[in-house]
């Protein structure tokens, strides 16, 4: 069946893989300045603990070589990076190593890629614990709960520089709550205490709250582990009505966590108002009135009212403080705060009429003095 998943690239997965493959780029260059600038980083590490063959059935690229053929274009990057590839399947470890060996320009790599056949559990979370990681982006994708726990997470993320995005088969999971053969799957997601709470909380409880609840529980979990920053991404079934699955992606550091919601506002689908989804869900576009009507902006701006009530502060510095866990990201503050002013609901510093025009609006800058009656 987990070979079948890789038959052909569905539209999900070219996502998927464009989000994992964007963040590493980012990861990566952040790490590279970081390495140039403090002469203290000799490797960074790329991990993929359940890789597939490297190519779909159609040929297009699964995230490994894309993720190669990044690091082959960059010279520094080819200098330090260190990848390990993993699959529990012998043919698609098989696959990709040939998939890697007809790469162009492979030899150009310090590091020459290593591809694994093993099952992910126990042990491989106890070396993870027992390293100390180089800076690490690991990508967590089992075809269904195997291999993936809270523990797996946490070794992973636990060291500096190391951020991680798992995919979380939401389909398959919620069937799982209530199935006494996954139960110790479940347990090591969730936490035990955790999985029995939400049990009991889930019963009647209707789809959409359940996806809501789920996810906020798992976002709860892997905090406590020490996970300071959790951002998911959520794609629909084919017709748009549920989700099947989400990426999550899993960091310590605030400046991995607006690179990645950047990433993933443009890989959402659906705006409304400028407000990114964060979902992908193919029947959007086919459907693209059944989006929320919420009126978010409306929302932004009174819930920055309430919150900033007689304070003073810059633009970029009321973002910083706001958005962590919203969907909003830096240009929703700009206009809303530039709506707010021309309502009179803030004054800023300096006001409109001394700031450059941009595409016909007055700009907003990270500098802006804000200051909130």
């Amino acid at each position: 069946m987990a070979n079948g998943f890789f038959e052909e690239q569905r539209e999900q997965s070219a996502v998927k893989a464009e989000i994992v493959a964007k963040y590493f780029n980012a990861w990566a260059d952040v790490m590279i300045g970081n390495a140039q600038r403090y002469n203290g980083i000799e490797k960074i590490a790329y991990i993929d603990l359940f890789a597939g063959p490297g190519r779909y059935k159609d040929g297009a690229k699964s995230t490994p070589l894309l993720v190669l053929e990044r690091a082959i274009q960059k010279p520094e990057l080819a200098r330090l990076l260190v990848t390990m590839f993993n699959d529990s399947d012998p043919d698609n470890v098989q696959s990709l190593r040939q998939a890697i060996e007809e790469l162009p320009g492979r030899e150009s790599l310090v590091h020459q890629p290593q591809a694994f056949c093993s099952e992910v559990g126990d042990d491989a979370q106890k070396m993870f614990e027992r390293s100390r990681l180089c800076p690490t982006f690991s990508f967590i994708d089992p075809f269904g709960y195997k291999g993936l726990s809270r523990g797996i997470i946490q070794s992973v993320v636990k060291d500096w520089g190391c951020d991680c995005v798992f995919f979380f088969n939401y389909s398959r999971i919620n069937a799982g709550i209530n199935n006494d053969t996954v139960r110790s799957h479940m347990n090591a997601l969730f936490g035990e205490q955790r999985i029995d709470r939400m049990r009991t909380i889930l019963t009647g409880m209707g789809p959409a709250d359940r996806e809501a609840f789920v996810l906020e529980e798992l976002s709860q979990a892997l905090k406590e582990l020490g996970a300071q920053y959790i951002l998911p991404f959520r794609f629909r079934r084919a017709d748009g009505s549920r989700t099947s699955h989400a990426l999550i992606f899993v960091t310590k550091n605030i400046l991995g966590y607006e690179i990645m919601k950047d990433i993933m506002a443009r890989a959402s689908s659906t705006e409304d108002q400028g407000v990114p989804s964060f979902e992908y869900s193919p029947a959007d576009e086919r459907c693209p009135l059944l989006f929320s009507l919420a009126r978010p902006l409306e929302l932004l701006a009174d819930d920055l009212a309430e919150r900033f009530h007689g304070r003073k502060l810059r633009m970029v510095d009321a973002y910083r403080e706001h958005h962590v866990g919203t969907r909003y990201i830096s240009r929703n503050y700009k206009k809303v705060l530039s709506d707010m002013e021309a309502e009179g609901r803030i004054i800023a510093d300096p006001p409109a009429e001394k700031r450059r025009m941009v595409k016909g609006e007055r700009s907003f800058s990270d500098k802006v003095l804000v200051s909130f009656p």
